[in-house]
């Protein structure tokens, strides 16, 4: 079973005075939840036990340390500060503007507007991901719109299973998921519910259920984090 580390634990663990998150295999981290973690400097183990990050927690000054050491140059190599001096001179008379426009917006997973707390997310645009099931056959794809760097305690985005089934632990949230196109199936204590386009399913907290869908199942997902 899966469990899924949200922008809202990452608080809490930043809050908690914590530097290092050990990610185990099984858990899975939303991009806010990265996203969270890089803009509070919190170091992922990613992959490791709790033993080996304890490890990794030990050895952490040496590699700051190892990390600030400036490395000697090469002879005919070009520094990093010549290069940065070069690029700020470049950007100050406007030489980057379309290319760093250009990359900007070929990087994004999706067009969004915002102004005023509101955040408006082009549907179309959204470019999904691999989502890790823990199940090898299963193909599924997601991508969080919505989480806790746009200052909401709720996260949503969009799911597709593409005729698969893989399981799923709702470990410490509830999520509500809007059908809106295809089938999705939703198993749990030897039943099976089927909705269809335009139908919404409930999950609670705490439930272990199979995900699946016998076509192509696109779908919008809320979810909440229950304390």
């Amino acid at each position: 079973m899966k469990k899924l580390i949200c922008a809202d634990d990452i608080e809490k663990l930043v809050k908690q005075g914590e530097t290092t998150l050990c990610v185990e295999p099984g858990m899975i981290l939303t991009p806010s939840a990265k996203d969270a973690a890089k803009a509070a400097k919190l170091t992922l183990c990613e992959g490791k036990t709790e033993a080996e990050c304890v490890a990794c927690k030990a050895q952490a000054p040496e590699c700051s340390a190892a990390g600030d050491a400036a490395a000697p140059e090469e002879e005919g190599e070009i520094s990093c500060e010549t290069i940065y001096g070069a690029l700020k001179a470049m950007m100050n008379k406007g030489l980057l503007n379309g290319i760093m426009t250009d990359g900007a917006a070929a990087s994004e997973p999706y067009c969004a507007e915002t102004g005023g707390g509101v955040k408006l997310v082009r549907g179309k645009s959204v470019a999904m991901e691999v989502l890790d099931t823990g199940t090898p056959d299963a193909k599924a794809c997601f991508r969080e719109v919505v989480g806790g760097d746009d200052g909401s305690h709720m996260g949503a985005g969009f799911l597709e299973i593409d005729s698969s089934r893989f399981e799923w632990v709702m470990e410490g949230y509830e999520e509500i998921d809007y059908v809106i196109e295809g089938t999705l199936t939703v198993s749990i204590d030897n039943r099976t519910f089927t909705a269809k386009a335009g139908d919404v399913f409930f999950v609670p907290s705490g439930a272990k259920v199979v995900w699946g869908s016998p076509d192509k199942a696109k779908v919008f997902f809320a979810t909440y984090v229950v304390e």
